[in-house]
């Protein structure tokens, strides 16, 4: 019999990055201590606020973690995972223009990553069907416009 936990799990909405370099590589970045499934790796990205726009919750984010500024944007894919203790919808965005260097400003990793290489990395198992898909996305026209 169930003892109705599950419905009771807390459903979080988080928006996540796609962000490319020259080289066609795709960031990611370590959980940091003290967080829920820390040393794992995932796309930067962070919980969409109560009636915030995915859009600006992605600007947001990735100003507050990275310390950039998204230039232009777009919605690539959504997709839900059940964890044992939280329901996770994610929403990952093509972030085809930004300023800035990213940095870790909340003390974690980043690495860069080229797609094909992403099955060598321990990536949260709610990020998986985003490597797939970004696995079979041309990124070359993601190279930098800036000549």
């Amino acid at each position: 019999m169930s003892s109705g936990t599950e419905a009771h799990k807390p459903r979080i909405r988080v928006v996540a990055a796609a962000m490319f370099d020259a080289e066609g590589r795709v960031l990611i970045a370590e959980r940091p201590a003290g967080k829920h499934m820390a040393g794992r790796w995932e796309f930067p990205g962070g919980k969409i606020g109560e009636a915030e726009p995915e859009e600006r919750a992605l600007v947001r984010e990735l100003r507050e973690e990275l310390g950039v500024e998204v230039l232009e944007s777009r919605p690539f894919m959504r997709l839900s995972h059940e964890y044992e203790d939280r329901h996770v919808e994610l929403s990952m965005w093509l972030v085809e223009r930004f300023t800035g260097v990213p940095r870790g400003l909340d003390g974690q990793r980043l690495k860069w990553v080229l797609p094909r290489q992403l099955d060598d990395e321990d990536i949260l198992e709610a990020d998986r069907p985003f490597v797939e898909a970004l696995q079979r996305l041309d990124t070359q026209r993601f190279e930098t416009q800036d000549r």
